[in-house]
């Protein structure tokens, strides 16, 4: 089946998803696909790419370890059937701190941490359909990184919601809220290309 084909009205699951054969990236968002490609550019790549290396190296012998898309994010719990899942998503950077979240097909439940980088394409769709996703599934955690204007975008889930943001600037520094004494400086990300 060709999601290009798709019935306007129809609420579309991760059984579907997983019987697309297009070469495109593809996210569920209650049901809606959401088609991410094209692929991002450079500078996306560059920051997402040294933001996951922070990650990477900060938790390698650690319990919680981290992803970059493309990698599935089925946002419902893991006894869910796939007939069910309506929320699966490829955020560019996801924190996962129980392992029996991960599977061969990616991480099936909510996640602690999710990373986006904003492309043009995807700002408004990062910025308020997914941050309100992510909210719902109770994500601890949710970046919004704006590599054009050099800042991150904060939000750590109180009482069940994202009350409040903090924006974080180039010179600034980020405590990673999910563990103790791990700090990202971000003119290590933001370096001028």
């Amino acid at each position: 089946m060709s999601v290009l084909n798709r019935e306007p009205d129809k609420r579309y699951t991760y059984a579907d998803y997983l019987n697309w054969d297009d070469n495109e990236r593809w996210e569920l968002i209650d049901g809606i696909p959401f088609n991410m490609t094209p692929a991002p550019g450079t500078k996306h790549q560059r920051v997402s790419g040294r933001l996951f290396n922070q990650f990477f190296n900060y938790l390698d012998d650690k319990t919680c370890e981290v992803f970059t898309a493309p990698f599935d994010v089925r946002l419902e719990g893991h006894t869910t059937k796939n007939e069910e899942i309506l929320h699966s998503v490829q955020p560019d950077i996801v924190v996962i701190c129980d392992k029996n979240k991960i599977d061969e097909k990616g991480c099936k439940g909510s996640p602690d941490l999710i990373v986006e980088v904003l492309s043009p394409s995807t700002s408004k769709l990062d910025k308020q359909i997914k941050k309100k996703t992510y909210e719902n599934f109770k994500i601890k955690e949710y970046w919004i990184v704006d590599p054009l204007n050099e800042n991150v975008e904060v939000f750590v889930l109180t009482e069940g919601r994202y009350i409040e943001s903090r924006v974080f600037e180039k010179n600034d520094d980020i405590k990673v809220g999910i563990s103790d004494g791990f700090m990202i400086k971000l003119n290590s990300i933001f370096v001028t290309d």
